[in-house]
């Protein structure tokens, strides 16, 4: 996607989103609420750019890993960059974030592959936070089992990546251009995710991540409390979780729309009303994914601004030395 058409499509989900907004406040007056969830922005906001530190974290220590390391703050504005095309169709904010680490000596594949590894580990603690709310441990042990089966099939996959390879050129074959062309990408990204199938690696990331999506959830359930929304404690830091399972699957830029409805749903299930409830799904959103699109063209700004300098030096021998030595 040309980068014109990028802003232009973020733009438009913007406005559409804002759009969606003027209908529901029609019915329920949430405009004329939201001085109730302003005091909790900026508290909420820092909570978001902690899980943004968390998760960078986590993507530092596989590049390290890997045999590259990147200047720290640079880094970091570079992994924000990667979310300012959130709510952008295609995958614009990932070639977004190679464009920079490209300057540091990361390879675009290896790039790709801390994607796919850390997607797939967010996948994880995230169904793993919605489960909270499931009420009997038999249903618990199903959830947790089919999230552990999904974790297994991608580390398969990223031990065989051929096998998605085939399948991808049988997509191919029979006219399924666009999602053999997307298999191909998520083959590629597994074929590198190889090197981090090791217990040390595959701890850090789910701590991580798990600390990342914890605070989250702990801060939704926060606003929550702000709003006078009594929940049980398992249900409160489960509910964004689900609403974001279920703006993921939809498969809408940035879950736009889907994670929304979702929280209004699971809060009505507590008899929440119909304009608080979509007050707390607006201030959610807003702390967190708006947060982040603010974030990432802040960051591109910046680094557009700063030399193409600190190019990444490569680890000594003892650290991962076999990665370190391919050329990039």
């Amino acid at each position: 996607m040309h980068p014109r058409t990028a802003v232009a499509a973020a733009l438009a989900c913007t406005a559409a989103y804002v759009a969606a907004l003027v209908w529901a406040d029609a019915r329920n007056q949430v405009f004329a609420q939201l001085p109730r969830v302003a005091a909790w922005m900026p508290g909420m906001a820092a909570v978001a750019f902690a899980s943004y530190a968390l998760r960078y974290a986590r993507w530092r220590w596989l590049l390290r890993r890997a045999g590259h390391r990147v200047p720290a703050v640079a880094g970091f504005a570079g992994y924000l960059a990667g979310f300012a095309f959130t709510a952008t169709p295609g995958k614009v904010g990932e070639l977004v974030r190679a464009r920079y680490f490209t300057r540091w000596g990361v390879p675009a594949a290896r790039t790709l592959s801390a994607f796919v590894y850390e997607r797939a580990f967010d996948l994880l603690t995230v169904a793993l936070l919605a489960a909270l709310a499931v009420p009997s441990g038999r249903l618990f042990g199903i959830v947790l089992a089919f999230v552990a089966g999904l974790i297994g099939a991608v580390a398969a996959v990223a031990a065989r990546p051929r096998w998605l390879r085939r399948l991808a050129a049988r997509m191919r074959a029979t006219g399924w251009r666009r999602t053999a062309r997307a298999g191909r990408m998520l083959a590629l990204g597994l074929a590198g995710c190889r090197l981090w199938l090791t217990p040390c690696d595959m701890a850090v990331s789910f701590g991580l991540g798990l600390a990342a999506w914890m605070i989250i959830a702990a801060s939704f359930a926060w606003l929550l409390q702000g709003l006078d929304i009594a929940l049980p404690l398992r249900a409160a830091l489960s509910t964004y979780p689900t609403a974001m399972l279920a703006g993921a699957a939809s498969m809408l830029p940035g879950g736009i729309g889907t994670t929304e409805a979702t929280i209004v749903a699971l809060l009505a299930l507590h008899a929440v009303p119909l304009g608080t409830a979509a007050l707390a799904a607006v201030g959610i959103r807003f702390a967190t994914l708006w947060v982040a699109v603010a974030c990432g063209f802040a960051a591109i700004g910046w680094l557009e601004r700063r030399p193409s300098a600190g190019v990444a030096t490569v680890l000594p021998a003892g650290e991962r030395a076999t990665p370190a030595r391919r050329k990039t």
